[in-house]
Formats: structure tokens, sequence, C-alpha cells
């Protein structure tokens, strides 16, 4: 009997691959936020993101048509729910670009490594530690000093508040998936949830927008390159990684779509920023070390040190969880 290439590998062998898997499509996004500002400015934003979609759903679907079989209940209300979460993240997110910078957008879109821990607790129960709490308030600190800098433009609902209002989507999304991919295809669950946001960007497309007249070669490339690599094959990524990874390591590693998001804001759309700006992603990205290495840090050293109390430390801690 034949055996799958993934059934061959150990868990730390697929928790690595995983892993590196997330790092390659963090690149991928942070390099889609300089495209899309200059696409965004040809292009309406619904009638881009309902291309991107609909793209997305249709190559993946006929990728994955031997996974339709599997369709039932289960696969269709999991897989619309997580949807919904994805396409108003990027509903959010794609008009906060329009009055924000790529490299800003790309940072505050990482809110959502802070705030996965806390719908974690809410939805599976897993409660967030002193530190969680931290990173949180350390996060806001820096959020403040980016948007409340005079020399970007300063606060603006419809830029920086929609980007942050899109980290919370975002953030839902990741324990969606993390809630219910594990026993999903991950083919067929990504599928339906973009089809589920082409849905609804349709919707908005057609309430409140027109086709564009016209549209450049490269506003054209722009939106094929969103559609195929930006979205389809970064969300299987995504959605491979987190199945394997968790949703909080994955969160942590997603976060550098910001740091890349800003170095290729800064190399191809000639983004400056101010001290005090560069302060505030300095800030953020602490929150997230906060939030994620130091944790790990400390827990690998308790290990370290007691070695023979962790066995009795973890089963007890199993056994407290449901009742929390």
């Amino acid at each position: 009997m034949k055996t799958s290439f993934l059934t061959r590998l150990s868990d730390g062998q697929k928790r690595n691959g995983a892993k590196i898997i997330l790092l390659l499509s963090t690149v991928l996004w942070g390099s889609s936020y300089f495209i899309l500002k200059d696409t965004l400015d040809e292009v309406p934003p619904y009638f881009l993101l309902t291309f991107r979609f609909l793209v997305s759903a249709v190559l993946l679907g006929l990728i994955c048509f031997k996974k339709w079989k599997l369709m039932n209940v289960t696969y269709l209300w999991q897989g619309v729910l997580t949807g919904v979460f994805l396409a108003f993240a990027y509903i959010f997110q794609t008009l906060g670009l329009q009055n924000t910078t790529p490299g800003t957008s790309a940072f505050l879109t990482t809110v959502y490594c802070i705030l996965v821990p806390f719908i974690g607790w809410a939805v599976m129960k897993r409660r967030p530690t002193l530190l969680n709490l931290a990173a949180a308030v350390v996060c806001m600190a820096g959020i403040g000093l980016v948007c409340m800098d005079g020399g970007s433009g300063g606060f603006s609902m419809k830029g920086e508040g929609y980007t942050i209002i899109c980290g919370v989507f975002f953030a839902f999304q990741i324990v969606a998936v993390d809630r219910f991919g594990q026993k999903l295809d991950t083919f067929l669950f990504t599928t339906i949830q973009f089809f589920t946001a082409f849905v609804i960007c349709l919707v908005f497309f057609l309430a409140k927008e027109s086709m564009p007249t016209s549209l450049s070669p490269d506003s054209a490339f722009s939106l094929v390159y969103v559609g195929v690599m930006a979205t389809c094959v970064c969300f299987v990524m995504m959605n491979v990684g987190i199945k394997y990874a968790s949703s909080i390591a994955a969160s942590l590693i997603l976060s550098l779509e910001g740091v890349f998001g800003v170095a290729f804001s800064m190399i191809f759309y000639h983004e400056r920023l101010t001290l005090q700006v560069g302060m505030g992603f300095a800030v953020i990205f602490v929150a997230l070390l906060l939030n994620e290495v130091l944790p790990k840090l400390i827990a690998s050293r308790r290990d370290a040190a007691f070695p023979s109390v962790r066995p009795r430390k973890r089963t007890e801690v199993y056994k407290r969880e449901p009742c929390a």
C-alpha cells in the first residue's frame, strides 16, 4: 500500500516545513502592498477584490475538482463563516490602503498577531497569559506612535482605522482556520472561503461601483498577480501552515508580512519613514516578540531547569483545560 509524502514525515518535520511555507507566504503578501497601492489609483477597490477572489476561487476549484465529492454541511458552514472573515478583512484593508502608505498598512495589519490569543480564549478556552496582556498594551502604544505622527498625516479612520479593523477580521480568520481546518481538506476548505469572499465583494461592487472603462497593462498584471500569487497560492500555504504549526505560531511568522511590506514599500514605492513611525514599527515588533518569543524562551528554560516535573505539569494543564 502506497503512503503519501506527508505520512512519511515526523511531526517535527511537518512543523518545520509548515513554518517555511508560512514564511514564504509572508514574502509574497509583503510584495503585494505597493503593487495594490498603484493599482487602486486606476481600479476601484470592490472591482479589484471581486476579480481577486474570482480568479483564486476558480483556479483552486479546478485544481481540487476531485475533492468536491467531500462537500457536506460541515464544509459549507465552516468554509462560509471563515470566508466572511476573509472578505471583510480584505475589504477594510483595501479601503484603508487608499488612504495610507503601503508600509503603514502592512504593519498595522499585523495587529492580528496580538489578537489571536484573545480570540482563541473566547473560542477555544485558551486563556491568555500576562505576557499576552502586556504585549497588547505595548502593541497599542506602537500603533499610537504610527497613527499620530504628524509627518505621515496623522490618524485617519478611513486609512489607519480601517487597516486596524482589517487586522481584527484577519485574527478571526486565522482562529477559524485553526479551529475548523484540522479535520477538513485544506484545498476544498480554502476554495469555499474564496467563493464566499467573491460573492460578498461582488455584492458590494454591484451596489457601489461600475466596471472600469480601461485597464493599463501594469494594472492587468497586478490583478493577475494578487489573484494568483498573493491570494490563491498564499492562502493555501497559510492554511497548510496553520494546520501543522498552530494558529499562535503561525500568527508570529505571518506578522513578518509587515516587515517585508515596509521593505518592499521603501524599495519600490520610495516610501520614507519618519523617526516616530519607525519607532512605532519597532514598538509593535517588540510587542510581537513579547507575545510569542518570550513565553517560549521562558518555557524552554523552565523545562531545562526542571526536567523531572515537566510531564506531570503538562498532564495537569491538559486535565484542567476542559473546565476552564
